[in-house]
């Protein structure tokens, strides 16, 4: 939806199943149109589009688009963002690190991200600009060789190419958003800061670096990295880097008491990976590729006082802490306390609760409607006091 001060909101669909695009326009005409009915009010709805490797090949023939686009008009709904992240499956046993690959070393990532620019030039309306979202270059343990990052710049260079095409070909203003995630090769904003200076040093003076590639900010990732949205949002801003599109997100965080990590047995899945960086007193974080492995960790057993957690599991953003977990809402709501002084920071807003299948039984006790209805009403609410309202 529109909101005051050109902002738009949108709930990203990876929370549905569907790698096909008649699986995603299904999950539109069942889930998304009864969303909007709820909270729509009748005025153009946003949609936050996931669109996988195998549905946006579909999407791509001329008369699934053009019927697509009379959808849209149908039920008076636009697309402004797309999550190009997952390239593949993402719902069901096994995904874990393959959510990761392709990663921007490979040819197929640079073309499923230029069809989706293609895609978006023609879905976004006029007058919007149009953003996806990417992997932050690929998970650090499967790229083990720096010298790798220099073909994912480069891929990422030839992105901007054609983004600045498609861009003045359709004239929209389109941006793509590396998306810093814990344990990848972009995960706090120093390494997205030094990562930006590096792609500026291969084409000195190229301007469409800044114009064209940016990052999509994670509440809930930035916050599992122990950083303050003041500090983080300060750093992306100093050394010129766009914020394509905020998540609207939160994570868990926990101190570590053995009741703490018997509870915490309950978010582990065989689907997601949970990564978790960890705080104690007097030391330095520690990172665990999953929840499972931070929980066998003997180490950590006798640790005095128990460290902090943060754990990468998106939680309804409307949950509220309890004897043991506290949501990382805070830094949410701290980056949009710096959205109300800087309203320009960013125009592109997504709520980004994709683990409503795996949530543990006490957090999933309404139907995935009712679930993303209650997250747009509490992330109105928090906009609302921020002077954001629908228009």
């Amino acid at each position: 939806m529109r909101l005051s001060h050109g902002l738009h909101l949108a709930y990203c669909t990876n929370i549905h199943r569907g790698e096909t695009w008649d699986q995603t326009l299904a999950a539109l005409e069942r889930h998304t149109l009864a969303v909007r009915d709820r909270v729509g009010s009748g005025k153009p709805y946003a949609i936050g589009l996931r669109l996988g490797d195998t549905a946006s090949r579909e999407l791509s023939q001329p008369a699934t688009l053009l019927s697509f686009q009379r959808w849209l008009e149908r039920h008076q709904c636009y697309v402004f963002t797309l999550n190009g992240f997952p390239f593949g499956q993402f719902h069901g046993p096994g995904v874990k690190e393959k959510v990761y690959l392709p990663d921007w070393t490979s040819p197929a990532r640079l073309a499923y991200t230029n069809r989706l620019f293609d895609l978006l030039g023609r879905l976004v309306p006029s007058g919007v600009d149009g953003s996806v979202s990417t992997l932050p270059v690929g998970f650090k343990e499967l790229l083990p060789d720096k010298r790798q990052e220099e073909q994912a710049r480069d891929n990422l260079w030839r992105c901007v190419e054609h983004i600045e095409r498609v861009s003045r070909q359709t004239g929209r203003n389109l941006h793509l958003g590396l998306e810093p995630e814990p344990l990848c090769w972009l995960e706090t904003t120093s390494e997205v800061a030094s990562f930006f200076e590096r792609m500026r040093a291969d084409r000195p003076g190229d301007l469409r670096l800044d114009a064209h590639l940016g990052v999509t900010y994670d509440t809930c990732h930035l916050a599992i990295e122990f950083e303050s949205p003041a500090e983080a949002i300060g750093r992306l801003r100093q050394h010129g880097v766009r914020i394509s599109k905020i998540h609207l997100s939160s994570a868990l965080s926990a101190h570590a008491s053995p009741e703490v990590r018997t509870a915490l047995w309950g978010f582990t899945d065989e689907v997601y990976l949970h990564q978790v960086v960890s705080r104690s007193a007097d030391g330095p974080l520690a990172r665990f590729k999953d929840l499972e492995e931070a929980l066998e960790a003997p180490d950590l057993l006798a640790m005095q006082p128990a460290p902090e957690w943060r754990v990468h599991f998106h939680i309804p953003l409307q949950a509220r802490p309890t004897a043991g977990f506290t949501p990382t809402t805070d830094h949410l709501l701290g980056v949009l306390d710096l959205l109300r002084q800087q309203p320009q920071l960013c125009a592109h807003l997504e709520m980004e609760t994709y683990t409503w299948e795996v949530l543990p039984p006490a957090l999933k006790n309404r139907t995935v409607v009712e679930q993303l209805v209650a997250e747009y009403e509490w992330t109105l609410s928090a906009l609302a006091a921020r002077d954001f309202k629908p228009i």
